[in-house]
């Protein structure tokens, strides 16, 4: 790999504000749909919503608590993959494959910025599946 496919510092530094961003948005959009203590700490519940007692209003109230619930698992599961991006960052271990420890190339962590591993160990890992 050459220089410019690897990451350099500035490069870093642009996709940590990427992150920081993109986790500010998540965490506003697990506002509107989980409920939360005083103290701001996710109680882990996802709001019921209330419409009324119609049949149909049950319907959409169920509907949307379902789309809720998988909404709610996605964002946290992305949510934590950008907390282990940006711990990786602060200890200088980001864009470093976890398997192989060789450079991740820019093109990658360009387009997935969470990504922990090279493509080659990624596919490796996958076809043992």
């Amino acid at each position: 790999m050459t220089n410019t496919d690897v990451l350099n510092k500035e490069d870093i530094k642009k996709i940590k504000e990427e992150l920081l961003d993109r986790k500010k948005q998540i965490l506003e959009d697990l506002e509107d749909i989980v409920d939360t203590s005083e103290d701001g700490e996710a109680k882990k519940k996802v709001k019921f919503p209330e419409y009324g007692d119609k049949s149909d209003e049950n319907a959409q109230e169920i509907g949307e608590y379902t789309t809720n619930l998988a909404t709610d698992k996605v964002l946290e599961g992305t949510l934590r993959d950008i907390d282990s991006a940006l711990d990786r960052i602060e200890k200088g271990e980001y864009g470093i494959c976890k398997y192989c420890k060789e450079p991740i190339s820019k093109k990658r962590m360009q387009a997935r910025p969470v990504a922990s591993a090279c493509i080659a160990c990624k596919t490796k890992l996958q076809s043992q599946v």
